[in-house]
């Protein structure tokens, strides 16, 4: 059985939830969140608990899902009440970037300037060379900042590019005369 799937979620005040056959709402301070509910697990709400129960403990799938359903729960909750955030880190001679509106402005070393349009419900936020992309949902927060180091990833040499601010690269040692 699921150690994660078995511990139940707690509900902060204001946060409200409603469940469906085919999906569970989560509605709170920042926003709206929608997750579906797998075949064979069942979500139950009392008071300010939220548990997951599985019917079938023998279906490797539906073990699975049992686990996975209780971490999305407890992540759009904690998203509608606190938000998820990733942060970038511009390393190199030249590389900015610049938030105006809905885009998000980088100059990367190429000959032309990379214009990555955010998504809704992400926000970016520069200052100097970090850039901070917040929101509610974790796996768009995380996505958009995959595709924004995408488009310079971490080169092993000098270390120039795009990367999370707490990523280790390792380095290479240069040619030697």
């Amino acid at each position: 059985m699921s150690r994660i799937g078995k511990q139940p979620v707690t509900l902060p005040a204001g946060v409200e939830v409603s469940i469906g056959s085919e999906s569970i709402t989560i509605k709170g301070a920042r926003g709206e969140l929608t997750s579906p509910l797998f075949a064979g697990v069942t979500v139950a709400q009392e008071e300010n608990l939220v548990t997951i129960s599985c019917s079938n403990m023998g279906d490797k799938k539906t073990k699975s899902f049992f686990g996975l359903t209780r971490a999305l729960v407890a992540n759009n909750i904690t998203g509608v009440t606190a938000g998820f955030e990733k942060k970038l880190e511009l390393r190199g001679v030249g590389y900015r970037a610049q938030a105006q509106g809905r885009t998000l402005n980088l100059a990367l070393g190429f000959s032309h300037p990379v214009v990555y349009a955010l998504p809704e419900g992400i926000d970016a936020l520069v200052e100097q060379s970090i850039i901070t992309v917040s929101g509610i949902d974790k796996q768009r927060v995380g996505q958009v900042a995959a595709e924004i180091r995408a488009y310079r990833p971490p080169e092993p040499y000098k270390g120039k590019g795009v990367r999370y601010v707490d990523e280790h690269v390792v380095m290479k040692e240069g040619k030697k005369a």
